[in-house]
């Protein structure tokens, strides 16, 4: 086997928040040794995460055991997970920083499945996976992730189940959403749909797209790390690996 130096693009404050919940969840639990010490374990979560690297070859870099690999990587992504903000939270951040709205969107956690699993079937983006829903900041910064449905979940459902449109109402903030949600509630926005629409309501679709466009940043940061590009673990687990993403990228975007 051949080895190799490589390198990843995120900060040291990135892997030392890794470590430090680790460190401190050793600590809690009186563990008195492991094979790595919290910052390796910190740096082998990271390269699993945002490069994808399946655990053979985590454990062969790191000189461990594939199952320690995975027992690694599961007890950091359950406690970054952990750290990640309610939407109440994420909501009364975004009050505070002076934002009068938010963007509502959806999207699919691609998964290993057959065709016969047709529940995680999405007919709109015609592959298997795992409905998650984002709350993101005007100028695109994640704010908020879900947990996962099953991936033929229509978005206006997800958000009925997660109560979006009510807890933003209740936190003096209105959304916008895409077609997607239409029909949700009038505090979350959506554009105007159909053919031979008149002027006045291309012209609101047009500022809604320009008010919307950043937002879409909000999806394409999850899906920098490469692991939520396609799981190849437990589909279940989309929600819980999206919240421990949503951590890690707030600390490396500042």
């Amino acid at each position: 086997m051949l080895f190799y130096r490589a390198c990843l693009p995120l900060s040291r404050r990135t892997l030392n928040l890794a470590a430090r919940t680790i460190a401190a969840h050793r600590k809690a639990t009186g563990t008195r040794w492991r094979r790595l010490d919290p910052a390796q374990q910190a740096l082998l979560v990271l390269v699993h995460l945002h490069k994808g690297e399946p655990f053979t070859t985590l454990a062969a870099g790191f000189g461990v055991s594939t199952t320690t690999a995975w027992r690694y990587v599961r007890e950091a992504v359950r406690l970054l997970a952990g750290l990640a903000p309610s939407l109440e939270a994420a909501l009364r951040r975004a009050r505070r920083k002076g934002w009068t709205l938010v963007i509502v969107d959806g999207t699919l956690i691609a998964c290993d499945r057959v065709a016969a699993d047709r529940p995680f079937y999405s007919g709109k983006h015609k592959r298997h996976g795992m409905n998650i829903q984002v709350v993101a900041a005007p100028d695109g910064e994640l704010l908020w992730v879900s947990g996962c449905l099953l991936g033929s979940v229509h978005d206006v459902r997800a958000a009925r189940v997660f109560n979006i449109a009510e807890r933003i109402a209740a936190a003096g903030l209105f959304g916008l959403g895409d077609k997607g949600y239409v029909g949700l509630s009038p505090v979350v926005i959506c554009p105007f749909k159909g053919r031979g629409k008149p002027e006045w309501q291309k012209e609101a679709n047009r500022v809604h797209a320009r008010l919307r466009g950043p937002g879409e940043r909000a999806n394409s940061q999850l899906k920098s790390w490469d692991i939520l590009k396609q799981l190849r673990c437990c589909p279940y687990r989309a929600g819980e690996i999206a919240r421990a993403v949503l951590v890690l990228q707030s600390r490396k975007s500042r």
